[in-house]
């Protein structure tokens, strides 16, 4: 055999394996996201990121996925948020165990997932949740979560169409707390083995000055992502929390976008929001100057067996089935007269 044939045989092998390596997804990036001061970027153009939870996709069929993300893209969200340890239906779906090693049948499931919306144009965040996260392996030491976003990248990194939430509600004050230096660790850890890709780390509430500030010169964050409050009054703040975000920011010289990837939600508690509840939010997010805003869903807490759990389980039946007819509508009408 001439060299010429060996070198295409080579390259015959190498295309191969990059191929199952991926299930089938293209490897090549054809969706990045980006950051160009306080907005976001995908594929070098300005771009708001509008989302939709879909948190347990991990249980879901591919089929199920599939249908979803043509909904998803049929309604114009262009990003959907993702829990690597989560479980759906009392189920675990972890992609990562106790110590933060790949699980490998759900690690891959998201590698698939994550090539599925490259091909589509959909930005992807890749939450890990630390310490009592009852729903999935708990990552209940700083170790195993430094493995879990080893395990992560390691994964992902052919594409450039996600971003990491290092640690859900890191600032609450339970087992979930995950300190400042921690996070500079983990931030480190990520710009080691993956400079590129983008990294938050998601607050429980509001976040004050000096959260913010240690946020920006402690962490090094790319973009900050608030839980804005649940209540009735909520959609009315995040104009004019939005703004005093950004004033804060410019104030230290150093302006990222605010990502609202976990808001209000129905099924919640009492209080039920409506469909101009919604587009109030997410009007306020657009004109505050936000970079992002998510259709937050779970399940319904005072339903029997907190039916539908919408994005929580989709093991028996995909998102968009579980919707109520207030979300359905909701998403109709600000794909109509809001998103572009």
């Amino acid at each position: 055999m001439g060299r010429k044939h060996i070198l295409t045989f080579c390259f015959f092998l190498f295309s191969c394996q990059l191929y199952a390596q991926t299930n089938g997804n293209s490897f090549y990036v054809k969706t990045k996201l980006g950051i160009s001061e306080s907005t976001f970027t995908i594929n070098d153009q300005l771009a708001f990121l509008y989302g939709i939870s879909y948190y347990g996709a991990l249980g879901a069929s591919r089929r199920s996925i599939r249908q979803d993300l043509t909904d998803i893209k049929r309604y114009k969200f262009n990003w959907i948020r993702v829990w690597v340890n989560w479980a759906g239906g009392n189920t675990d779906i972890s992609a990562v165990d106790d110590e933060g090693f790949a699980v490998k049948p759900y690690m891959d499931k998201l590698k698939w997932l994550v090539g599925q919306c490259n091909r589509r144009g959909i930005i992807v965040d890749i939450t890990l949740a630390h310490g009592n996260n009852k729903d999935g392996r708990s990552l209940k030491t700083i170790e195993a979560h430094q493995h879990a976003v080893k395990s992560v990248i390691s994964a992902l990194g052919l594409y450039k169409n996600w971003y990491l939430d290092l640690a859900n509600e890191h600032d609450v004050k339970d087992d979930r707390y995950v300190s400042f230096n921690d996070l500079k660790d983990l931030r480190a850890l990520c710009q080691a083995l993956d400079n590129d890709l983008p990294v938050t780390a998601s607050a429980g509430d509001d976040i004050s000055n000096a959260d913010l500030e240690a946020y920006l010169e402690t962490v090094k964050v790319d973009f900050i992502s608030p839980h804005r409050p649940r209540n009735e009054g909520s959609a009315m703040q995040t104009a004019s929390k939005t703004r005093e975000y950004i004033r804060e920011m410019e104030a230290y010289g150093h302006v990222i976008p605010v990502h609202y990837q976990e808001p209000f939600r129905r099924g919640y508690t009492i209080w039920q929001p409506d469909v101009d509840d919604y587009i109030a939010d997410l009007k306020g997010a657009i004109t505050g100057g936000a970079g992002g805003w998510c259709f937050h869903n779970g399940d319904q807490k005072a339903g029997k067996d907190q039916q539908p759990q919408r994005s929580f389980d989709m093991h028996k039946q995909r998102l968009f089935g579980q919707l109520d007819k207030v979300e359905l509508l909701a998403i109709q009408t600000i794909a109509r007269q809001i998103i572009k």
